[in-house]
């Protein structure tokens, strides 16, 4: 059955996701849209053939023209939209983060398990990523024994001006903390930050950082955090098992030899190099909402787990020392094969 979809925060990310959404798998639509800035939305709808600019997120969730919403929308505004969601008994795609602290992520979970439904997807897309997901497959699969570590890169160009020292943490090496809970099927239980020599490019920012996890079995994960490293945008994995390793591979399309040398192209940023996974998550958010199926990916207890971790490391960073980590039982809703 096709979907009706509204989406709530029309900025970069919200049209980029509109772009795949509207005319997408199932003859899927955007029928309205809502943004703080209402010329960026009126200018939105503009441009589709069945939307409207709704004057608030909270009209477009009310909207009986609506079956379904998407939160691309400020961080900080995640919780309101994604509750009224629940309230509403809308299924959400929500954005990382599913909120900016720990409380707020609680209190969606709380709202979620009290009406008794998953009805909430968070944006981690690296788990619909081709090459992650063989990543996976090979670790799940025993190819390379037990893991025992895992070396990760997350590397930005550049970073706009607005850009803070703890968005490295919150909004960068926060998709790191769900891969690795999702690629070793544990959760995090500690976590160090440390602040190596600063690069002269970073400005104000203390760039770059090292972050240090450890499992709950004790698998030890080093995460490079780079958002000034100026050649391009790269991700890069490694699992290193009792038996061998296994490595994302590079996602160059290909390698010139010339002069000495070999080189390859670097995908400039993120939406170059996760356009097709972020193709197959909208695809699956709406294979699922058309079968009538719980969300099959990220769930709200992943994004509570994630910012619980990303608090952490939050700590870490301002205090310099080892933080542990500790999470509540997980609620029954989330004890289902797809939690991980």
């Amino acid at each position: 059955m096709a979907q009706d979809i509204g989406v709530i925060g029309v900025g970069m990310i919200g049209q980029e996701h509109i772009r795949r959404l509207d005319g997408g798998p199932g003859g899927s639509r955007v029928v309205a849209v809502a943004d703080a800035d209402a010329e960026r939305a009126a200018a939105v709808a503009g441009g589709l053939p069945a939307a409207k600019a709704l004057p608030t997120g909270e009209e477009l969730i009310a909207s009986d023209a609506v079956d379904a919403v998407v939160v691309t929308s400020w961080g900080p505004t995640h919780e309101q939209y994604v509750l009224a969601c629940l309230a509403a008994g809308r299924p959400v795609f929500c954005e990382k983060p599913l909120a900016t602290t720990q409380e707020a992520a609680r209190r969606i979970v709380d709202a979620e398990v009290a009406a008794g439904r998953r009805l909430v997807q968070v944006g981690f897309n690296r788990r619909y990523d081709p090459a992650h997901r063989a990543l996976k497959a090979a670790v799940d699969g025993g190819a390379i024994g037990a893991p025992l570590l895992v070396h990760c890169a997350h590397r930005n160009a550049s970073v706009p001006p607005h850009y803070t020292r703890d968005m490295s943490i919150a909004d960068t090496a926060i998709h790191e903390i769900d891969e690795l809970r999702w690629l070793l099927g544990q959760e995090i239980v500690a976590v160090q930050v440390l602040a190596p020599r600063r690069s002269s490019r970073g400005g104000e920012l203390q760039d770059p950082l090292l972050v240090l996890f450890e499992t709950a079995d004790g698998v030890l994960v080093d995460v490079e955090v780079s958002v000034n490293i100026h050649y391009g945008y790269e991700i890069r994995c490694e699992v290193s098992g009792e038996t061998g390793t296994v490595q994302l591979a590079d996602p160059a399309p290909v390698h010139i030899r010339r002069e000495g040398a070999v080189a390859g192209l670097v995908p400039a940023d993120w939406r170059e190099r996760f356009a097709l996974s972020y193709d197959i998550e909208l695809r699956e958010w709406l294979d699922t909402l058309a079968g009538a199926r719980l969300p099959l990916g990220p769930s709200a207890w992943d994004g509570y787990a994630a910012q619980v971790v990303s608090d952490a490391a939050l700590q870490s960073l301002h205090s310099g020392g080892r933080v542990s980590i500790e999470l509540p039982p997980r609620p029954g809703l989330y004890a289902t094969p797809t939690a991980w």
